[in-house]
Protein backbone atom coordinates (compact mmCIF):
# COMPACT_ATOMS: atom_id res chain seq x y z
CA UNK A 1 0.00 0.00 0.00
CA UNK A 2 1.30 3.44 -0.94
CA UNK A 3 2.23 5.78 1.87
CA UNK A 4 0.15 8.87 2.62
CA UNK A 5 1.33 11.99 0.81
CA UNK A 6 1.59 15.43 2.40
CA UNK A 7 2.17 18.61 0.41
CA UNK A 8 3.16 21.95 1.94
CA UNK A 9 1.54 24.96 0.26
CA UNK A 10 2.80 28.50 0.96
CA UNK A 11 -0.07 30.98 1.31
CA UNK A 12 -0.37 34.72 1.96
CA UNK A 13 2.90 36.23 3.19
CA UNK A 14 4.04 33.55 5.65
CA UNK A 15 1.23 31.02 6.14
CA UNK A 16 1.16 27.37 5.21
CA UNK A 17 -1.68 25.07 4.23
CA UNK A 18 -1.18 21.33 3.82
CA UNK A 19 -2.73 18.64 1.66
CA UNK A 20 -2.98 15.15 3.15
CA UNK A 21 -3.69 12.56 0.46
CA UNK A 22 -4.69 8.93 0.97
CA UNK A 23 -3.58 6.99 -2.14
CA UNK A 24 -5.73 4.01 -1.18
CA UNK A 25 -8.99 5.91 -1.62
CA UNK A 26 -8.09 9.20 -3.29
CA UNK A 27 -9.41 11.13 -0.30
CA UNK A 28 -7.59 14.43 0.18
CA UNK A 29 -7.80 16.83 3.11
CA UNK A 30 -6.62 20.41 3.31
CA UNK A 31 -5.44 21.45 6.76
CA UNK A 32 -6.30 25.13 7.19
CA UNK A 33 -7.17 27.36 4.25
CA UNK A 34 -5.55 30.79 4.33
CA UNK A 35 -6.50 31.49 0.70
CA UNK A 36 -8.05 29.32 -2.02
CA UNK A 37 -5.98 29.95 -5.16
CA UNK A 38 -2.70 28.16 -4.32
CA UNK A 39 -4.60 25.24 -2.79
CA UNK A 40 -6.83 24.80 -5.83
CA UNK A 41 -3.81 25.10 -8.10
CA UNK A 42 -1.95 22.36 -6.24
CA UNK A 43 -5.00 20.09 -6.35
CA UNK A 44 -5.28 20.60 -10.09
CA UNK A 45 -1.58 19.97 -10.66
CA UNK A 46 -1.76 16.66 -8.82
CA UNK A 47 -5.15 15.59 -10.11
CA UNK A 48 -6.50 15.27 -6.59
CA UNK A 49 -10.07 15.93 -5.48
CA UNK A 50 -10.51 17.75 -2.18
CA UNK A 51 -12.76 15.71 0.11
CA UNK A 52 -12.22 17.40 3.47
CA UNK A 53 -11.04 20.62 5.11
CA UNK A 54 -9.62 20.45 8.63
CA UNK A 55 -9.63 23.75 10.54
CA UNK A 56 -7.34 24.22 13.54
CA UNK A 57 -8.65 27.55 14.85
CA UNK A 58 -10.69 30.62 13.99
CA UNK A 59 -8.08 33.20 13.00
CA UNK A 60 -8.79 34.71 9.58
CA UNK A 61 -5.47 33.66 8.09
CA UNK A 62 -6.41 30.01 8.62
CA UNK A 63 -10.04 30.08 7.45
CA UNK A 64 -10.48 32.78 4.79
CA UNK A 65 -10.22 30.26 1.95
CA UNK A 66 -12.71 27.76 3.34
CA UNK A 67 -15.87 29.12 1.70
CA UNK A 68 -14.31 29.25 -1.76
CA UNK A 69 -12.86 25.74 -1.41
CA UNK A 70 -16.22 24.32 -0.33
CA UNK A 71 -17.91 26.08 -3.24
CA UNK A 72 -15.35 24.72 -5.71
CA UNK A 73 -15.08 21.17 -4.40
CA UNK A 74 -17.97 20.33 -2.05
CA UNK A 75 -15.44 19.31 0.61
CA UNK A 76 -16.71 18.55 4.10
CA UNK A 77 -15.47 20.84 6.86
CA UNK A 78 -14.12 19.67 10.22
CA UNK A 79 -13.41 21.99 13.10
CA UNK A 80 -13.44 22.35 16.86
CA UNK A 81 -16.83 22.13 18.54
CA UNK A 82 -15.74 24.72 21.10
CA UNK A 83 -14.83 27.10 18.27
CA UNK A 84 -17.84 26.41 16.03
CA UNK A 85 -19.50 29.76 16.74
CA UNK A 86 -16.65 31.61 15.02
CA UNK A 87 -15.71 29.13 12.30
CA UNK A 88 -17.19 28.62 8.84
CA UNK A 89 -20.14 26.19 8.89
CA UNK A 90 -18.96 22.76 10.05
CA UNK A 91 -20.06 19.38 8.76
CA UNK A 92 -18.18 17.72 11.62
CA UNK A 93 -17.65 19.45 14.99
CA UNK A 94 -14.96 17.60 16.94
CA UNK A 95 -13.35 17.69 20.37
CA UNK A 96 -10.29 16.15 22.00
CA UNK A 97 -10.50 12.38 21.81
CA UNK A 98 -12.53 12.38 18.61
CA UNK A 99 -11.26 10.82 15.40
CA UNK A 100 -11.05 12.31 11.92
CA UNK A 101 -11.28 9.91 8.98
CA UNK A 102 -9.64 10.84 5.67
CA UNK A 103 -10.14 7.78 3.52
CA UNK A 104 -8.28 5.01 5.34
CA UNK A 105 -6.29 7.53 7.41
CA UNK A 106 -7.35 8.05 11.00
CA UNK A 107 -6.43 11.22 12.86
CA UNK A 108 -6.76 12.02 16.56
CA UNK A 109 -8.02 15.42 17.67
CA UNK A 110 -6.05 17.19 20.41
CA UNK A 111 -7.16 20.30 22.30
CA UNK A 112 -4.15 22.60 22.15
CA UNK A 113 -5.69 25.79 23.51
CA UNK A 114 -3.36 28.67 24.30
CA UNK A 115 -2.85 30.71 21.17
CA UNK A 116 -6.64 30.73 21.05
CA UNK A 117 -9.27 28.93 23.09
CA UNK A 118 -10.61 25.96 21.18
CA UNK A 119 -7.48 25.58 19.02
CA UNK A 120 -7.13 21.95 17.97
CA UNK A 121 -4.38 19.87 16.37
CA UNK A 122 -4.67 16.71 14.28
CA UNK A 123 -2.33 13.73 14.74
CA UNK A 124 -2.26 11.10 11.97
CA UNK A 125 -0.05 8.25 13.25
CA UNK A 126 0.07 6.36 9.95
CA UNK A 127 1.45 9.47 8.26
CA UNK A 128 3.71 10.25 11.25
CA UNK A 129 2.20 13.73 11.05
CA UNK A 130 0.89 16.29 13.52
CA UNK A 131 -0.80 19.40 12.13
CA UNK A 132 -0.26 21.90 14.92
CA UNK A 133 -0.88 25.29 13.24
CA UNK A 134 -0.17 28.02 15.82
CA UNK A 135 0.29 25.85 18.91
CA UNK A 136 3.66 24.09 18.56
CA UNK A 137 5.61 25.88 15.84
CA UNK A 138 9.08 25.41 14.40
CA UNK A 139 11.36 26.60 17.23
CA UNK A 140 8.45 28.40 18.85
CA UNK A 141 4.83 28.47 19.91
CA UNK A 142 1.95 30.79 19.16
CA UNK A 143 1.46 34.06 21.01
CA UNK A 144 -1.11 33.72 23.80
CA UNK A 145 -3.99 35.79 22.49
CA UNK A 146 -6.67 34.05 24.56
CA UNK A 147 -5.26 31.25 26.69
CA UNK A 148 -3.02 31.27 29.73
CA UNK A 149 0.62 30.19 29.90
CA UNK A 150 -0.46 27.14 31.90
CA UNK A 151 -2.91 26.15 29.16
CA UNK A 152 -0.31 26.49 26.45
CA UNK A 153 2.29 24.62 28.45
CA UNK A 154 -0.21 21.77 28.95
CA UNK A 155 -1.00 21.79 25.23
CA UNK A 156 2.66 21.62 24.30
CA UNK A 157 3.19 18.74 26.71
CA UNK A 158 0.51 16.75 24.86
CA UNK A 159 2.34 17.31 21.60
CA UNK A 160 5.74 16.60 23.17
CA UNK A 161 4.44 13.18 24.22
CA UNK A 162 3.88 12.09 20.61
CA UNK A 163 6.49 9.78 19.03
CA UNK A 164 9.77 11.62 18.47
CA UNK A 165 9.72 10.82 14.75
CA UNK A 166 6.44 12.70 14.32
CA UNK A 167 6.67 15.39 11.64
CA UNK A 168 5.31 18.72 12.87
CA UNK A 169 3.39 20.73 10.28
CA UNK A 170 2.97 24.19 11.77
CA UNK A 171 1.16 27.17 10.36
CA UNK A 172 3.75 29.87 9.60
CA UNK A 173 7.23 30.57 8.31
CA UNK A 174 8.42 32.18 11.54
CA UNK A 175 11.42 29.92 12.06
CA UNK A 176 14.24 32.39 11.40
CA UNK A 177 12.88 34.87 13.95
CA UNK A 178 12.19 32.06 16.41
CA UNK A 179 15.76 30.84 15.94
CA UNK A 180 17.23 34.22 16.79
CA UNK A 181 15.18 34.28 19.96
CA UNK A 182 15.98 30.68 20.91
CA UNK A 183 19.67 31.54 20.90
CA UNK A 184 19.05 34.13 23.61
CA UNK A 185 17.69 31.35 25.84
CA UNK A 186 20.21 28.59 25.04
CA UNK A 187 23.21 30.16 23.31
CA UNK A 188 25.42 27.14 24.00
CA UNK A 189 23.00 24.40 22.86
CA UNK A 190 24.95 22.61 20.09
CA UNK A 191 21.80 21.13 18.53
CA UNK A 192 20.28 24.61 18.37
CA UNK A 193 23.42 26.17 16.91
CA UNK A 194 23.50 23.52 14.20
CA UNK A 195 19.81 23.91 13.47
CA UNK A 196 20.06 27.69 13.21
CA UNK A 197 22.80 27.28 10.61
CA UNK A 198 20.53 24.99 8.56
CA UNK A 199 17.63 27.43 8.88
CA UNK A 200 19.76 30.35 7.78
CA UNK A 201 20.93 28.45 4.71
CA UNK A 202 17.41 27.29 3.87
CA UNK A 203 15.94 30.77 4.07
CA UNK A 204 18.78 32.23 2.04
CA UNK A 205 17.89 29.70 -0.65
CA UNK A 206 14.19 30.56 -0.42
CA UNK A 207 13.34 27.16 1.05
CA UNK A 208 10.69 26.41 3.65
CA UNK A 209 11.70 25.45 7.19
CA UNK A 210 8.34 23.80 7.86
CA UNK A 211 7.75 20.97 8.59
CA UNK A 212 10.18 19.93 11.29
CA UNK A 213 10.50 16.79 13.37
CA UNK A 214 9.36 16.54 16.94
CA UNK A 215 12.82 15.24 17.85
CA UNK A 216 14.30 18.50 16.54
CA UNK A 217 11.80 20.53 18.55
CA UNK A 218 12.48 18.60 21.75
CA UNK A 219 16.20 19.26 21.36
CA UNK A 220 16.05 22.92 20.38
CA UNK A 221 12.67 24.60 20.95
CA UNK A 222 12.86 26.62 24.19
CA UNK A 223 9.12 26.35 24.75
CA UNK A 224 9.44 22.55 24.97
CA UNK A 225 12.48 22.83 27.23
CA UNK A 226 11.13 24.86 30.14
CA UNK A 227 11.83 21.87 32.39
CA UNK A 228 15.58 22.05 31.70
CA UNK A 229 17.53 23.24 34.77
CA UNK A 230 20.04 25.12 32.62
CA UNK A 231 17.28 27.23 31.07
CA UNK A 232 15.78 27.98 34.47
CA UNK A 233 19.21 29.06 35.68
CA UNK A 234 19.71 31.32 32.66
CA UNK A 235 16.42 33.04 33.52
CA UNK A 236 17.32 33.33 37.23
CA UNK A 237 14.53 30.88 38.00
CA UNK A 238 16.53 27.97 39.41
CA UNK A 239 14.16 25.47 41.01
CA UNK A 240 11.04 27.15 39.61
CA UNK A 241 8.08 25.20 38.28
CA UNK A 242 8.36 24.63 34.50
CA UNK A 243 5.14 26.57 33.93
CA UNK A 244 6.74 29.62 35.54
CA UNK A 245 9.82 29.17 33.38
CA UNK A 246 7.63 28.79 30.29
CA UNK A 247 5.75 31.96 31.24
CA UNK A 248 9.01 33.89 31.41
CA UNK A 249 10.19 32.52 28.07
CA UNK A 250 6.90 33.52 26.45
CA UNK A 251 7.09 37.02 27.97
CA UNK A 252 10.62 37.49 26.68
CA UNK A 253 9.62 36.29 23.21
CA UNK A 254 6.71 38.74 23.16
CA UNK A 255 9.16 41.56 23.91
CA UNK A 256 11.85 40.28 21.53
Amino acid sequence: MADPQIITIPCLEDNYAFLLHDPATGATACIDAPEPAPILAELQTRGWTLSDILITHHHWDHIDGVEALVSATGAKVWGGAADAHRLPPLDHAVSEGDTVAIGTLSGAVLDVSGHSLGHIAFHFPAAKAAFTADSLMALGCGRLFEGTPAQMYDSLQKLAALPADTIVYSGHEYTASNARFALTIEPDNPDLISRVARITAARAAGEATVPSTLAEELATNPFLRADQPAIAATLNLTGADPVRVFTQIRAQKDAF
